[in-house]
């Protein structure tokens, strides 16, 4: 009798891509890129002074950009 490996192979084949499925519908990936950055720098120091340079540009306030 002559080992199926074909089969075998197949059969592993299909088992890895019904495990990959599993995963993703275990953990859904939000609709669009903007929902995945989100919150990425909530209480980050540097994202805040980021936040407060734009802040002073848009409403004129240049001397914040001077250097010290």
């Amino acid at each position: 009798m002559i080992p199926n490996t074909s089969i075998e192979k197949r059969l592993a084949a299909v088992e890895a891509i019904i495990a990959e499925l599993q995963k993703k519908i275990a953990y859904p990936q939000p609709a669009n890129w903007l929902q995945q950055i989100t919150g990425s720098f909530k209480n980050e120091p540097a994202f805040e002074e980021v936040l407060t340079y734009g802040r002073a540009i848009r409403q004129g306030d240049e001397s914040l950009l001077e250097v010290q």
